[in-house]
């Protein structure tokens, strides 16, 4: 039987078996539920048949007791979206499953314990979402991945105490994330990186007093924030500054530590008094 009628909205995509050509209810095994009332099964809005993932989202979101049924599917879509509401002791069995969209499924839905089975997984994507669910102790095998996406939230996530494995990452982006997290001492190794980012990032977390290693830094961005935050002497070698901004910056904290000064020390004056004796 050959669909006729179709519920799918007028300039929507029009219904199509996942195999080309129409839809045929004769061959499906859940042609019954055509028979209900609601959210049985309504070609060209929610068929498990369908090519399009959309109307095979629908289905399985009215029928998840049904996925459980499907996840060796041929057709991929059907099988990663029946993951999505499968029984998750399930899953298991589709850790070798051909198409990177369904261990996507499994890299969200496996249980911790399960999902360092694809660590190595071939497919960039499926490997970044088990960086960031993976215990952040267990992150380690992760930090020389190939691909730079996976190492940036290895460097977002690993513990602090292995941060300092990953300061020569080839990336900058990966560095960068780095610097945002790395603890003292080891953040001053990141001190002369070569990317101006990396040094900037530097240089808005060092404690004020060391500063001074990056008050000559060639970028201006690393300047500005030793401008910012150095001590008075470290801030006040950056009057001269090549940099406009750089310049203005350190004579505005120049010109408030005067003032600062000047405020404290009348402070600590007790005004001469009329002697009353």
């Amino acid at each position: 039987m050959t669909i006729q009628n179709v519920r799918a909205p007028g300039g929507d995509i029009a219904p199509l078996h996942w195999q080309g050509g129409p839809l045929d209810c004769a061959g499906c095994e859940y042609a019954r539920l055509r028979e209900r009332a609601e959210q049985g099964c309504e070609p060209g809005h929610a068929c498990m048949q369908d090519a399009y993932a959309r109307r095979i989202e629908r289905f399985f979101h009215w029928h998840p007791d049904l996925a459980n049924q499907q996840l060796a599917h041929p057709y991929f879509e059907v099988r990663a979206i029946a993951a999505r509401h499968a029984d998750v002791f399930r899953l298991r069995a589709l850790l070798g499953d051909p198409d990177e969209t369904v261990r996507l499924q499994l890299a969200l839905r496996l249980p911790l314990g399960q999902l360092g089975r694809l660590i190595h997984d071939p497919h960039r994507e499926v490997r970044i979402r088990v960086a960031q669910r993976l215990a952040p102790a267990a992150l380690g095998d992760m930090r020389a991945d190939a691909d730079y996406g996976v190492r940036e939230w290895v460097a977002r996530r690993l513990p602090l105490a292995l941060l300092p494995q990953m300061i020569r990452d080839p990336d900058r982006v990966v560095r960068m994330r780095v610097a945002e997290r790395l603890e003292m001492p080891a953040l001053l190794r990141l001190a002369d990186d070569s990317d101006a980012e990396v040094r900037r990032i530097v240089a808005e977390r060092l404690p004020a007093p060391l500063l001074s290693r990056l008050a000559f830094d060639p970028d201006w961005r690393v300047r500005w924030e030793v401008a910012r935050r150095a001590a008075a002497g470290i801030a006040a070698s950056l009057v001269n500054d090549a940099d406009e901004e750089v310049r203005a910056l350190a004579r505005q904290r120049r010109q408030s530590d005067t003032l600062r000064g000047m405020t404290t020390g009348g402070q600590m004056q007790r005004p001469a008094g009329v002697d009353h004796g």
